[in-house]
């Protein structure tokens, strides 16, 4: 006797993630490579997505990229070219990464045309910033642990906003940055301060699609909550708040 066909089971969204380009050592090879540590797709997966590592590449392939993908996630890392936001470098500003801002940029630009869910993290959240036309302070203290080392402050939601309606308390999360939001970008709010007044979360309540950003690092913790809400908008499902 034949079975009766199953259900089948929705796919997992496909969720896209910035990489690094850097010189790296395994084995008994040291080569250039595309580098994410690996709380990111770890997050996504434990937050009911499928992730895919997206090496820098050509800013023209952007679109085609974003195409394929159900969200987008730009990770952590360098510090933005100052020259992107027509600023002088700071002393203390890292040495810049170009190919890998022009091809972040092209991807935040593709997602944001194509209706694409996307979340910044870190670098992220500057890069979004930076293509909506803002600036970024280069240098603040307080917001990283030591070389190598997470630090952990407390930040608070902005009551009414998306990001208010998934952590609804004042909650301790990991960081590791020495930049921060100076002008919002066109659109942008504000959704999330730490103690001392650092903007720690930004979103475009009016796009199209859902378009968040964080200043620490959930990929370094254990609260899903963010990535979750990308993994639920990349799915379809309507956001909360905002």
């Amino acid at each position: 006797m034949s079975r009766p066909p199953q259900p089948s089971q929705p796919q997992p969204p496909l969720i896209g993630i910035s990489t690094y380009q850097e010189e790296a050592r395994w084995g008994v090879w040291a080569l250039p490579a595309a580098l994410l540590p690996a709380g990111y797709p770890r997050l996504v997966q434990r937050s009911g997505g499928l992730p895919a590592m997206l090496p820098p590449g050509d800013p023209e392939t952007a679109a085609a990229t974003v195409a394929r993908l159900d969200g987008l996630v730009i990770a952590g890392g360098a510090d933005v070219s100052p020259a992107r936001y027509g600023a002088e470098p700071h002393p203390r500003t890292g040495p810049p990464a170009l190919d890998r801002d022009a091809w972040e940029l092209a991807l935040i630009e593709a997602a944001l045309a194509a209706r694409v869910p996307l979340l910044g993290i870190c670098r992220g959240l500057q890069l979004l910033n930076v293509a909506l036309g803002g600036t970024l302070v280069q240098h603040l203290e307080g917001h990283v642990g030591p070389p190598g080392v997470f630090g952990r402050h407390e930040i608070a939601a902005v009551p009414g906003t998306l990001l208010a309606a998934a952590l609804p308390e004042p909650v301790a999360v990991p960081t590791y940055h020495h930049q921060a939001v100076d002008r919002l970008g066109r659109g942008l709010v504000v959704s999330a301060y730490a103690d001392d007044g650092t903007i720690e979360a930004l979103e475009l309540p009016h796009a199209p699609a859902l378009t968040l950003a964080v200043q620490w690092h959930p990929e370094a913790g254990d609260d899903t909550r963010v990535m979750e809400v990308l993994v639920a908008a990349a799915r379809g499902e309507a956001p909360d708040g905002g």
